[in-house]
């Protein structure tokens, strides 16, 4: 099939595009490169450095493109600076996926694949895990960014049979996580320990996330392709993992024996996070295959490899 990827010069959707690559699909890429990293686009994918909000470029591009699936993961995913901007986080991530999804209408594509968030869309949660009837309360414009393109999926669903799939993700970590970045803990406190630098815990260290590995999260979108039609699934573990366990998990992994730092915590934060994944399991017949220690260890690994070079 011909896929077109938002994002995919991204953490997660570049990995996305190797495996659609590697299963024999011709791949497009549109990403602003504004977070994404050149290195990591696949050489045998065609890429467009265009931003989603530019509603012309991004025409042009479906013209010559004619996509059979679009696999959605550009956006604007800092939560903190959704609360400090709020209209260039609606911008990006509803205007831009408006965009997307009227384009996809216009040329006629069979699937379209949209990254949401878990971890954002639920707000604090009022049961633990949460499966994907949780009522929706963001405590941020980022997740209230995401969750407001899924009801615009439904409604062109509706209103022009446009077949998508939602994946909600918990918080997803691996390689090609950005250590620098505002988002990712794995691989800020990984990249700060490798160079002997101390982590920063926002709180006392008890907040918690879902964590999912990325491959976990690729297989996921294999799996989107031909399964999922207008449903939505929570793709990340069940399980709870502190951020103290994040820390201890990643110190053991780098050798590293200091302890954190305890900063105050960030305003738009859940406190304790958890996603159920039985719908996951029986309809598109997912679930994760890494525990968090191995994945740490191989985000580990590999942010290592990489500063060696």
């Amino acid at each position: 099939m011909k896929i077109l990827i938002t994002g995919g010069a991204g953490f997660i959707a570049s990995q996305v595009a190797d495996r659609y690559i590697a299963e024999g699909h011709a791949v497009a890429i549109v990403d602003n490169l504004s977070t994404g990293l050149r290195e990591n686009l696949n050489p045998q994918a065609t890429f467009y450095e265009v931003d989603i909000t530019d509603e012309a470029a991004l025409a042009q591009v479906f013209d010559k493109e004619q996509p059979e699936v679009i696999n959605h993961h550009a956006a604007q995913m800092d939560v903190r600076r959704s609360v400090a901007e709020p209209a260039f986080d609606a911008t990006t991530n509803i205007v831009g996926s408006i965009y997307l999804i009227e384009n996809a209408i216009r040329v006629g594509i069979h699937k379209f694949i949209y990254a949401s968030t878990g971890g954002a869309v639920y707000g604090e949660l009022e049961c633990i895990p949460a499966d994907e009837e949780h009522p929706i309360n963001p405590l941020s414009q980022y997740g209230i960014s995401k969750h407001t393109v899924e009801h615009y999926l439904r409604l062109y669903h509706d209103n022009d049979d446009l077949i998508y799939t939602v994946l909600r993700y918990g918080n997803v970590y691996g390689p090609r996580q950005n250590p620098h970045g505002e988002a990712g803990v794995n691989a800020i406190f990984a990249g700060l320990m490798l160079v002997g630098k101390r982590p920063t815990i926002f709180g006392d260290g008890s907040k918690t996330r879902d964590y999912v590995y990325v491959s976990d999260v690729v297989a996921a979108n294999v799996l989107a392709l031909s399964r999922g039609d207008n449903d939505v699934f929570n793709i990340a573990t069940g399980i709870e993992t502190t951020d103290q366990e994040v820390f201890d998990a990643i110190a053991a992994a780098t050798g590293y024996q200091g302890p954190p730092i305890y900063g105050q915590e960030r305003k738009g934060e859940i406190h304790r996070c958890a996603l159920g994944i039985s719908r996951a399991r029986e309809r598109l017949g997912w679930e994760p295959q890494v525990a968090f220690t191995e994945g740490s260890r191989l985000t580990v690994e590999a942010l290592s490899t990489k500063l060696a070079d």
